[in-house]
């Protein structure tokens, strides 16, 4: 049985979580976000795709 390899997403946190909703800051902990500027490199998948659209407001996309 091959293994496929699978799809990176990169993101940078780049708001603050101060001030934010529970849910958001428990989103930025689960993709391994929790300073202004920490990078995380995560698979590429739908479930990880919502969370980066939850916090849009506060992570960029490096690099698909």
């Amino acid at each position: 049985m091959a293994t496929k390899s699978e799809a990176k997403i990169t993101v940078r946190q780049t708001g603050s979580p101060i001030r934010r909703h529970k849910d958001q800051r428990a989103t930025l902990s689960g993709l391994g976000l929790n300073r202004v500027g920490r990078v995380s490199t995560l698979e590429d998948t739908p479930s990880v795709r919502g969370m980066i659209a939850k916090v849009a407001h506060m992570v960029e996309v490096v690099k698909d």
